[in-house]
This record gives C-alpha cells, sequence and structure tokens, in this order.
C-alpha cells in the first residue's frame, strides 16, 4: 500500500495525495477578515487565512465536498477552485444548486469510481452526517463525509466525516466502514442565541467517536481559524491527546505534507 500524503490548508480544507490522485476537501482560500452569514440569525468572522493560496494548490483532480450552503467549508475563492477540479463530489442538494457540470452528487451510502489514465481507481462513499442538534437539517442543511477505497480494500484508505455533531448515524459507520485514516471535523461550533447547542463535535465527542470507530490514525481538521468555533484548540489538543486513543491522533502543521 502506498503512502497516503496529507496537507492541511486551515480549517476543513486538506489536500490528500493518494495513487497519483490530488484530492481536496471543502476549498477555503478566502482571506481572514471577513464576517459570513450562515442563515438565521447566525454568523462568524474568519480569523485565519489559508496556509497555501489557491492558485499553488490548484488545479486539482477530485474536491470532496461536505457540503455548500455555509462559507466556512465552501468560500467564494473555494468556488472558483470546483470549477477547475477534475470533479466535485457532494451532496444532492449541493450539486443541484452548484450547477457545475464537473459534479456528482450522493446520497448516504451511495457510491462512484473515480478512474484515470494511469491510476489505480479509487470508489468513493458518502456517508451520513448531522450538522446540529436532532430536526435541524432544515435549518443547517444537508451534510455528508466521504469514505475513500482503493480496488479490493475492505478498509477505507480515508474517511472525512465533515461538519457533523456525535450521533447515531456516525455509529453506523462505525459498523459499516473499517477506516484506515480518519480525517475529523471538530471545533464544537455555536452561537449566541442557540446557547448551548453544538452543530459540530467538540474534543470530548471526538474521543467517543474515537472509540466507536477504531482507525489506526485520527487527522482532527476544522477546529480553528473562525470566531464560531468554541472548542478552544489549546483545551482540545489536551483532551483528545491525554485521552486513551491519544496515540491515534496525528496534529498536521498546516502547510506541512505529511505522510500517514
Amino acid at each position: 500500500m502506498s503512502t497516503l500524503q496529507l496537507t492541511h490548508l486551515g480549517g476543513p480544507t486538506t489536500l490528500m495525495e493518494i495513487d497519483g490522485w490530488r484530492i481536496l476537501t471543502d476549498p477555503t482560500f478566502d482571506p481572514p477578515g471577513r464576517r459570513y452569514t450562515f442563515g438565521w440569525g447566525t454568523s462568524s468572522r474568519k480569523i485565519a487565512g489559508p496556509a497555501r493560496p489557491a492558485e499553488v494548490v490548484a488545479p486539482v483532480d477530485v474536491v470532496l465536498l461536505s457540503h455548500d450552503q455555509h462559507a466556512d467549508n465552501l468560500d467564494d475563492i473555494g468556488r472558483r477552485v470546483l470549477e477547475l477540479a477534475g470533479t466535485v463530489i457532494t451532496t444532492v442538494p449541493a450539486a443541484r444548486r452548484l450547477g457545475l457540470p464537473n459534479t456528482r452528487g450522493l446520497a448516504d451510502w451511495e457510491t462512484t469510481t473515480l478512474q484515470a489514465p494511469g491510476r489505480a481507481p479509487l470508489t468513493v462513499t458518502a456517508t451520513p452526517g448531522r450538522h446540529g442538534p436532532r430536526f435541524s437539517r432544515p435549518i443547517t442543511g444537508k451534510v455528508n463525509g466521504f469514505a475513500l477505497h482503493r480496488d479490493g480494500e475492505e478498509a477505507a484508505a480515508l474517511w472525512m466525516s465533515g461538519d457533523t455533531v456525535l450521533y447515531d448515524g456516525l455509529r453506523e459507520i462505525a459498523r459499516r466502514i473499517p477506516v484506515d485514516v480518519a480525517l475529523v471535523h471538530l471545533g464544537g461550533v455555536r452561537f449566541g442565541f442557540t446557547g448551548p447547542v453544538r452543530f459540530t463535535m467538540t474534543a470530548r465527542d471526538g474521543v467517543e467517536f474515537i472509540r466507536w470507530l477504531q482507525p489506526r490514525v485520527v487527522v482532527p481538521v476544522h477546529y480553528e481559524g473562525w470566531t464560531h468555533f468554541r472548542d478552544p484548540e489549546t483545551a482540545a489538543r489536551q483532551i483528545l491527546s491525554n485521552s486513551d486513543v491519544g496515540d491515534r491522533l496525528r496534529w498536521l502543521i498546516p502547510g506541512e505534507p505529511t505522510g500517514v
């Protein structure tokens, strides 16, 4: 098996290089400083820019887009990156909204195969996610994670969670898909008027989920760079690293390619 190389670019955005494929997750390349609205009275300010600019990273073969409706997962420059990508794989509603000819929308547990001359094929499976408390989907919208499988291998070479809380859908993923490397979105997102309600996993949720999933390596992402992340990075690192799953953690240095 060849080495999977990851480059964390900031927020959820990570470049994956595997078997000759260049695959980007949730492209966010806008500079810091701007406040973005997320609907229903929510907003957040971006406080950190990308570790590498889009023109250095793009074009890529594939973009795995967990959802299109929030700028911390797809911003203005990120939308231009989509247009340059070979293939964009996302949710069914996002594919309809984007309307790009290179886009494939997948429902939960639906698969598609990536093929290109001179490269081993990769199968992509969409996995469920819930971007908030029960019954929040009409407000927060549809979100998917994605698993990448090499031909003939039962375990996913990589799985990205997308923005999700800890709920039974993640337990189903742990039952159905063995995972080698997990890219897990954290941050404990919440907003002032929503009180204690969370819209992504906290570090403590992440520990519990890693116990369910049991991947070889866990790479935390999407825990810094925005004001709506309410799980402080230093505390999250301590909670995760000092837990019984701490030996599985790999904290990437933004912009630095790392084999996992």
